[in-house]
């Protein structure tokens, strides 16, 4: 897509600034996603999250069958992949909040998601410093597979390969659903253990009828969730203060994105935020870009400038602001002393975890997921273990839904 300068920019802007908006007025954090999950079984971000992956998916796919994109997302692959998304996972979950969830909760008025986002700073210059080591014994050891994803190597095309990803997808999610709410098996009578084509033969139709449940209950809840909106007769003032849906915010993230996937590529956070700690770095009078990791891999054309993605993600932090102010729910909080320690390793954690991963939440677990990226299935695999790891750890005491 060929636009002006100021095309640009005002399109990263005004993207920036949706991003901002959704995701404060729906809570809209990884984290509340897989800890209250994995904490309480309380899948209300979760939803969100998935509706937006598969409405990504549907849409970037068939953008690219059309060329109305800026390419895919495909990072080198191997165990480091899911080791850097561990760290991440771990980090975010002791900070309290993700990429995304640290941006809009700092634009809420939070002192303790700036100290985050700090430390995720602090975290970016240490691995700039540190990356022609991890280069050599880091990436080149445990990701030595080249980037794929399955858009290119499977023989049909992308909006044929994203519309079967999202149908199996669904089918394992309403298997899923649907298991919950099938009655236990009975527990049998003497000689029935012996029949295995018997015993085949039950598992193969109570995978069926829990696949049958489960899409019965996915289109209740859509038909439900959309005759809720219809029948809702609050003056459209009040409907917009309060919070929204975090499925109906999955969807309209996905569709944002799919505008910033066709003018800049697919929507990411970190890595426009390390580029963020060169830029400030070098406006402070340092050489970043005589750093190999800024100077040659981070800005690659023209040295160390503003880029637009990092100015949406500036208007990211405003967009929250403004929601936040018109909602009536910012306001200055400060952290509990005896928590600051969980912010500043968090945001260190989650700041190198983000370069080992080579990106966050956003980067693997939305964009790349959509992108169906081998990297990004396994670095989202790390953040969701590492997320279930630190989770158990940190409600120790009280224990686990999951």
């Amino acid at each position: 897509m060929m636009l002006s300068p100021a095309g640009y920019v005002g399109i990263s802007i005004a993207v920036g600034l949706s991003f901002g908006i959704l995701l404060q007025k729906a809570r809209f954090c990884f984290v509340s996603a897989f800890r209250d999950f994995v904490a309480f079984k309380d899948t209300r971000v979760l939803k969100g999250l998935l509706a937006g992956i598969a409405v990504m998916t549907v849409f970037w796919s068939v953008q690219a069958t059309f060329g109305y994109f800026r390419g895919f997302w495909t990072p080198a692959w191997g165990l480091g992949s899911v080791f850097g998304g561990f760290v991440f996972g771990l980090g975010m979950t002791l900070a309290g909040g993700c990429a995304s969830g640290t941006l809009y909760r700092a634009g809420q008025g939070y002192i303790q998601f700036w100290l985050v986002l700090l430390f995720m700073f602090v975290g970016y210059v240490l691995f700039a410093f540190a990356f022609p080591v991890a280069e050599t014994y880091y990436f080149q050891t445990l990701n030595p597979f080249e980037g794929r994803t399955l858009y290119l190597s499977l023989p049909f095309s992308p909006a044929v390969t994203g519309a079967g990803a999202v149908a199996l997808g669904t089918l394992g999610y309403a298997y899923v659903k649907g298991r919950s709410r099938l009655p236990d098996e009975p527990s049998g009578g003497a000689g029935v253990g012996s029949d295995t084509r018997a015993q085949a033969a039950v598992g193969g139709s109570r995978a069926l009828s829990a696949v049958s449940v489960g899409l019965r209950g996915i289109f209740d809840g859509t038909v439900e969730y959309v005759r809720a909106l219809r029948d809702d007769d609050r003056p459209l003032k009040a409907r917009l203060r309060d919070s929204w849906d975090a499925r109906g915010v999955g969807v309209a993230l996905a569709l944002v994105a799919s505008l910033w996937f066709w003018v800049y590529g697919h929507w990411a956070i970190t890595g426009s935020e390390a580029r963020w700690a060169g830029y400030l770095l070098s406006q402070a009078g340092y050489d970043a870009g005589g750093v190999r990791y800024w100077g040659s891999i981070l800005f690659r054309d023209g040295g160390i400038t503003m880029t637009i993605d990092m100015l949406m993600i500036a208007s990211l932090i405003v967009g929250s602001f403004l929601a936040a102010y018109a909602s009536g729910d910012f306001r200055i909080r400060k952290p509990k002393l005896r928590r600051v320690p969980n912010y500043v390793g968090g945001g260190l954690l989650m700041g190198v975890g983000s370069r080992l991963a080579a990106g966050c939440n956003i980067a693997n677990l939305f964009s790349g997921v959509a992108l169906l990226s081998v990297h990004s299935f396994l670095a989202g695999a790390g953040i969701i273990l590492g997320v279930y790891v630190m989770t158990h750890y940190m409600y120790r005491e009280v224990g686990c839904a999951i």
